[in-house]
């Protein structure tokens, strides 16, 4: 191997806020590890494209690797924290990641592109620095010499880093991250992407659960609906009783016979394609991050998110390939061929033109099927946007995701700015229909949402796909809004143990008790304000003693479902003195009054030393904690 460079790698400013750790991070105290730099903003598909090679690194280099998210955002949404901490959370990182809200990060590094790696050695020099996907195999190598030169001259520190994973503090929810929602009026059919579930929720439009498709693990599987997998599917079509799925990071298209109730495997390798790729037979064709489908007659056609293009499947024939837009990432108008889109994402149609909202352009995009050009409806450029009603070009969204096309409007979920937009694609006038511009769960009049990702509308009412809220939400044309009960839905994942990782544990200090005496033990949590214990998750706990302390659920692990605080537990102490000690394991659930984003999970271990003795006067015992807003 050839000399190291001596290109130090730049410290962090001080002051950035921290996900996924349990403070800041030095450069200087990862001396001894090689470091991957991944400058990426949650809006950005290559950024997600390379996650997958983010995780093969850190599970070969599992000792030598430390991988480090460097969030530099594009969009004024995406500069806040804990928009971030639902995207660490939709995307399952599971590595430290810093929001670099003001480039200061991006710009002492000279990073351009999204997404960006710069590998640091272990004694904290560059040592490469790698733009775009595809990298894999030249940053493997390149780690491999680095850790092979480095650990001859003991350098390598192979000592793990500690993480606290804003995973381990999600709760269940009946819902994960849905991303895209299709109502079918005449069968009374809600069908959800219940995106993180991994899985297709099929119910009743008042919420009762039909079925579901999916066993909610990450797979392709094939097959009945209880033993097939998605990998984070999102956007959908209907014809007769065949649902169309885009399984996105499957990059897969996937047939539901809702008859049958079986699972089949459409178009797509399973292998992401490429920038040029030219299409095929169905199952022989690579395709990259499907995102949304519309049906025409027999043409199914795909917002291709990855190579910024719309696809189209002839069912007949079972051909897909390229339909509209050049490859390029752009938002240019004209013939099907040289148009350029950006990250395509959403997709609805008249039966005549094909509306797509072009998330990375922040517009609305039209494609005439007859003539074959494509004509932009509102918004302009890559790198314009905001939150502007008007008309035409002087229109601002915030990169949208889901289209509707209803009525002769364009119903849009401006994502990026919670609100429902209405264009009209006749005027190219553009009006806010829904929502604040600010985050939030707030239903009747004044509605506010959290990242919106489709819509769709069924007798009388929209339907909304509120993804961050990991909810449905429902809305008639007067714009009173209300959050869909889903009955008889639960999420896939089960508490499979007591204590989560990250468990904090609770000092106390020595407590004296009166010998041969009853009494009461109360364990109480006080929340922060505007939070309440999660209604539809479980409260649990175990309780154990060494001796001297007589319970009746010491020992075995308690489940209260709908639990209210405080606890309280009575118990009779020994005649006799003695000295012994009380563990408490508890793990609950919490989420705001008012159900915006995520329910929390948080473990506590109480460990209290006791001495009950003949001449003691307490008789209650009271192990307490207050939770701070972030956990």
């Amino acid at each position: 191997m050839a000399t190291p460079s001596r290109v130090r790698a730049l410290e962090f400013p001080s002051g950035l806020e921290w996900l996924n750790t349990q403070g800041a991070l030095r450069l200087a105290d990862l001396r001894g590890k090689v470091v991957i730099l991944d400058f990426w903003t949650y809006c950005c598909i290559n950024c997600m494209h390379v996650l997958p090679d983010l995780k093969r690194l850190e599970s070969k280099y599992e000792k030598e690797l430390v991988v480090i998210g460097v969030h530099s955002a594009k969009f004024p949404n995406e500069r806040v924290t804990e928009n971030i901490r639902q995207a660490i959370l939709r995307y399952e990182i599971a590595h430290p990641v810093v929001n670099d809200n003001e480039l200061k990060i991006w710009q002492a590094y000279g990073v351009r592109a999204w997404p960006t790696w710069v590998l640091i050695d272990p004694e904290g020099n560059i040592a490469g620095i790698y733009p775009g996907e595809g990298n894999y195999d030249e940053v493997d190598n390149k780690i491999g010499q680095t850790v092979s030169y480095f650990r001859t001259k003991g350098l390598i520190k192979e000592e793990p880093l500690t993480l606290l994973l804003e995973r381990n503090r999600l709760g269940p929810s009946p819902l994960s991250f849905p991303g895209k929602v299709l109502a079918d009026a005449s069968k009374d059919r809600l069908f959800i992407a219940d995106s993180n579930h991994n899985r297709i929720v099929i119910t009743r439009l008042d919420g009762e659960v039909i079925a579901v498709a999916g066993c909610g693990q990450i797979g392709s599987k094939d097959g009945p609906f209880s033993g097939a997998s998605f990998y984070h599917p999102q956007g959908m079509a209907l014809g007769g009783e065949t649902l169309y799925v885009a399984d996105t990071e499957n990059h897969l298209l996937r047939r539901l016979d809702l008859e049958a109730r079986t699972v089949t495997t459409l178009a797509g390798t399973g292998k992401q394609g490429g920038f040029l790729s030219v299409g095929g037979l169905g199952t022989k064709s690579d395709l990259n991050s499907p995102w949304d489908l519309a049906l025409v007659a027999d043409t199914l056609y795909i917002a291709m998110a990855g190579p910024h293009q719309i696809w189209a499947m002839d069912l007949g024939t079972g051909l897909v390939y390229p339909y509209a837009g050049s490859g390029r990432e752009g938002c240019k108008d004209g013939p099907l061929d040289s148009s350029e889109f950006a990250q395509p994402s959403g997709l609805t149609t008249n039966g005549n033109r094909l509306y797509v909202a072009d998330s990375e352009s922040s517009s609305i995009r039209e494609i005439d099927i007859q003539k074959e050009r494509v004509h932009t409806l509102v918004g302009l450029a890559l790198f314009e946007f905001n939150d502007r009603d008007g008309q035409g070009d002087a229109v601002r969204l915030q990169h949208p995701l889901g289209v509707l096309y209803h009525e002769g409007l364009i119903y849009v979920a401006d994502t990026y700015n919670h609100k429902i937009k209405i264009v009209n694609p006749k005027d190219r006038t553009s009006r806010t229909f829904l929502g604040t511009g600010r985050p939030g769960h707030k239903d009747s009049e004044g509605a506010q949402l959290y990242e919106p990702g489709g819509i769709s509308f069924a007798q009388g009412r929209f339907y909304i796909a509120d993804t961050n809220n990991h909810a449905i939400r429902i809305a008639g044309p007067d714009t009173k809004v209300a959050t869909l009960t889903l009955k008889g839905l639960s999420s896939p994942k089960k508490v499979e143990t007591l204590l989560l990782p990250g468990a904090e544990e609770v000092p106390l200090s020595l407590k004296t008790l009166q010998a041969d005496s009853p009494g009461q033990l109360t364990l109480d949590l006080t929340l922060p304000e505007d939070y309440h214990l999660t209604p539809t998750a479980p409260l649990l706990y175990k309780i154990e003693v060494e001796k001297g302390l007589n319970l009746d659920e010491a020992g075995e692990i308690i489940q209260l479902e709908h639990p209210q605080l405080p606890i309280t537990l009575p118990f009779k102490t020994a005649a006799e003195a003695v000295e012994t000690s009380l563990k408490v394991s508890l793990t609950f659930y919490y989420c705001r009054t008012d159900n915006q984003g995520v329910c929390l999970a948080k473990s506590l271990l109480w460990r209290q030393p006791l001495k009950i003795e003949l001449e003691g006067k307490e008789t209650k015992l009271i192990l307490s904690y207050r939770v701070k807003e972030k956990g």
